[in-house]
């Protein structure tokens, strides 16, 4: 049988090593690359025939959410697990809605990795007991699911992240091809919608909500 080609793509080298080890353990499975961040992953895989991503949702510039959506409108039948430090309902729910099948917590990722890439494998989604009774349960009741930050367009969310990750207002314009004042009109509208108003409280809250992550 053909082994399934994995890519891991994730901002640490450390944990995309471990992952490494533990998939290449297993028989029918071979990590055929690596990825540091969104663009990386995109150019890698207009190199090879992929099977499998496994994505982290915090990475630098472009996150795991919109690297999943590019990804998969070039290339649908990959399979996308996302991996991820937070359990927050919404991120979820994003990456579900992004295309994604399967989403793992770096915590458990060395025990639910390989059930989530066997579940999809085989066309099944794949949530880990983390955060699977709390999804279902908000898909159940039709409610909306708690996120960290409820009002914020997608767009808002990506220029909340750039502004965390320290890049300035011309430097955003360029990364998403945008005007800068664009992106000031996003930044007030930003900090009125969460009543902050200062980069470093944008930059603890986008932190403290999963929206970027901390250097490590």
């Amino acid at each position: 049988m053909k082994p399934l080609n994995i890519v891991l793509a994730d901002d640490h080298q450390m944990f995309r090593h471990a992952l490494r080890a533990l998939l290449e353990k297993e028989p029918g499975l071979a990590v055929v690359g690596e990825a540091a961040d969104g663009e990386a992953l995109l150019r890698l895989l207009a190199e090879q025939p992929v099977d499998i991503v496994c994505i982290d949702i915090g990475m630098p510039g472009m996150n795991g959410i919109e690297a999943t959506r590019r990804l998969l409108a070039l290339y649908p039948g990959i399979r996308v697990i996302g991996l991820s430090a937070y359990s927050d309902q919404q991120f979820v729910i994003d990456l579900l809605n992004a295309g994604a099948q399967g989403y793992v917590t770096k915590a458990a990722a060395s025990d639910d990795l390989l059930r989530a890439i066997d579940n999809v494998r085989h066309g099944r989604t794949y949530l880990c007991p983390e955060v699977a009774g709390a999804v279902a349960s908000a898909l159940r009741s039709g409610t909306e699911p708690r996120t960290g930050a409820p009002q914020l367009t997608a767009r808002e969310r990506q220029v909340l992240q750039l502004i965390a990750e320290g890049h300035t207002s011309v430097r955003i314009a360029e990364r998403l091809h945008i005007a800068p004042s664009t992106i000031e009109v996003h930044r007030r509208n930003i900090m009125r919608k969460l009543d902050l108003h200062s980069v470093a409280e944008l930059t603890r809250y986008a932190i403290r909500n999963g929206i970027c992550q901390v250097s490590e």
